[in-house]
């Protein structure tokens, strides 16, 4: 894609990194192989002590890609794939990009009336499954399009007699010699069905193609211009069936022949034994994850010092999160910015060049940006003001699936409209100021929840702090702050509205301040903002 020299954002692009990229017309699976040819001794997963290397897992996908060609599905057919991470997880959804069918990232925390939704709505007839997943999905047969359910296990099977249940093992053990040969266009042909969280409705899926899933995945390699081909090892515990988990965990380090070292969850315990373990080199993850790393009461005992480079993505990253990180580890971390109708990075802040703290950072190669009027979108603003971000690039999705009126909505002439309130600096840094509809308006002024925050985390016995906006019968909306205490300190309502007020203008300061023991966060981390106010909501009814 052309650029212009004139982007403000491209004179502080780090050396090594280039405006622009070449995207060939590969595939995921495709940069599989790649990676298998060139390092086919390489360590690609590292799972519960097992090592897969680079050819052998080339192969399983092969195997994989045979068996479900061989079950019938072709090319365009949606494949749900519903699991933790493991490295099953890595081969079905490379096996199923392989034919040339779409992958439906399912959440395996999804109950059954959120797992029919995706099924429905997608069309998918075959779902490839963790087997302790299989009750949840047992009873969805029949109302579902499901013709075919494909179980695997993790260590011991806890699969059913069903004669219905296909094993993946057994299907790669009579699979035919390799998969038929697809003919896949990477710019029109679709790798993902990307379901957004449904925070701000029913869940809707964004269809990423194969441009989409490999240009943003070799955006952020060109990003991590340090990074070697073949030498990196990736700690991959962001969820894989979230999009920032896929591709800057997963995606990314097929791209790039790494190692990765995967885990079924976040447990910081764990966690910390195998960065001393394994000696990872990146460790991309959400704020919440560089909390308890921080906050670890015996973070001095483990050598972090291998880690290089983090990307905090999902949610704001607090200023005194990433400093505290860096010293412990001697790396950089540093905040980015996607969602999943972007595949999803579309910011970072440089590594090594001029960072800022509180910046989600520029713009990635080849990704177009600006900040336009909240109420109509049609004006574009001047820096320093603040309006809707809108982003256009190869990362941008083809649209919603099934939805033309949300899909002419959101993508307008190639540019995708965020819901994401945002500012440009001078130098071209982004600020996310809040989410459109998360804005607070207390007796007509605008409230962002994050400045809010900011301030709270900056108290020395604040762990983890979220605002929100409540119902107040002489201001409209007032702020409320629920905060998590770090452990074995204590603090009152008073003291931490004291606090603000030395640091924020009157009408931002909380009203209230509520004290919990942990905060409600999806699987990825993220705290749920919407359902604090929810809650704050039916308790003021009663």
């Amino acid at each position: 894609m052309a650029q212009q020299v004139t982007l403000p954002w491209l004179r502080f692009y780090e050396e090594g990194v280039p405006p622009s990229l070449e995207y060939p017309d590969k595939t995921m699976p495709e940069l599989l192989e790649r990676a298998a040819v060139d390092w086919p001794d390489r360590v690609a997963i590292i799972f519960a002590g097992v090592e897969i290397n680079y050819r052998t897992l080339a192969g399983m996908v092969h195997r994989f890609a045979a068996a479900l060609a061989a079950l019938g599905i072709k090319k365009g057919d949606r494949v749900a794939l519903m699991s933790p991470n493991c490295p099953q997880y890595v081969v079905g959804y490379m096996a199923i990009q392989k034919i040339g069918a779409v992958v439906v990232q399912v959440n395996p925390m999804y109950t059954e009336r959120e797992l029919e939704h995706l099924l429905v709505d997608s069309g998918a007839e075959v779902i490839i499954a963790y087997d302790a997943l299989y009750p949840r999905i047992k009873c969805l047969r029949g109302v579902t399009p499901l013709k075919h359910v494909i179980l695997f296990s993790l260590g011991q099977p806890q699969c059913t007699a069903d004669p219905d249940v296909l094993q993946a093992e057994q299907m790669m053990a009579g699979a035919p010699p390799g998969p038929p040969v697809v003919k896949i266009d990477p710019v029109a042909d679709l790798a993902v069905l990307q379901y957004t969280g449904g925070t701000t409705g029913i869940p809707k899926g964004a269809m990423l193609t194969h441009r989409n899933v490999v240009a943003n995945a070799l955006q952020m390699v060109a990003w991590f211009a340090g990074c070697q081909y073949g030498q990196e090892r990736v700690l991959s515990v962001l969820p894989f069936f979230h999009v920032y988990g896929m591709t800057v965990a997963m995606n990314f380090a097929v791209a790039i022949a790494a190692t990765q070292i995967i885990l079924l969850r976040f447990e910081i315990n764990q966690v910390l034994e195998c960065i001393n373990a394994y000696r990872p080199t990146l460790f991309p993850g959400v704020p919440t994850m560089y909390v308890a790393f921080n906050n670890h009461p015996e973070i001095k005992k483990y050598d972090v010092r291998s880690i290089n480079y983090c990307i905090s993505g999902s949610a704001p990253l607090p200023v005194d999160v990433a400093q505290k990180f860096e010293e412990l580890t001697g790396g950089y971390l540093v905040e980015g910015y996607g969602l999943s109708e972007t595949s999803p990075v579309t910011h970072c802040n440089p590594l090594r060049g001029k960072r800022k703290v509180g910046s989600i950072g520029l713009p990635l190669p080849d990704t177009l940006c600006k900040i336009v009027d909240p109420e109509t979108g049609d004006r574009e603003l001047p820096p320093g003001e603040a309006g809707e971000l809108c982003i256009k690039g190869p990362q941008v999705m083809k649209g919603y699936w099934n939805m033309p009126g949300e899909t002419a909505y959101a993508l307008r002439d190639g540019w995708v409209y965020t819901g994401d309130i945002a500012r440009m600096d001078e130098e071209g840094y982004f600020y996310i100021v809040d989410r459109k509809k998360d804005m607070i308006i207390a007796g007509g002024f605008n409230i962002y929840p994050r400045e809010v925050e900011e301030v709270l985390f900056e108290h020395p016995k604040v762990l983890e702090a979220v605002v929100t906006g409540i119902p107040d019968p002489y201001r409209g909306e007032t702020v409320k702050a629920f905060v998590v205490l770090k452990q074995g300190q204590t603090a009152t309502e008073e003291e931490l509205i004291q606090y603000c007020r030395g640091k924020l203008a009157a009408y931002k300061v909380p009203r209230q301040i509520e004290f919990r023991d942990s905060l409600p966060k999806t699987i990825v981390g993220k705290v749920l903002r919407r359902h604090l106010r929810e809650e704050e909501l039916a308790r003021q009814k009663k």
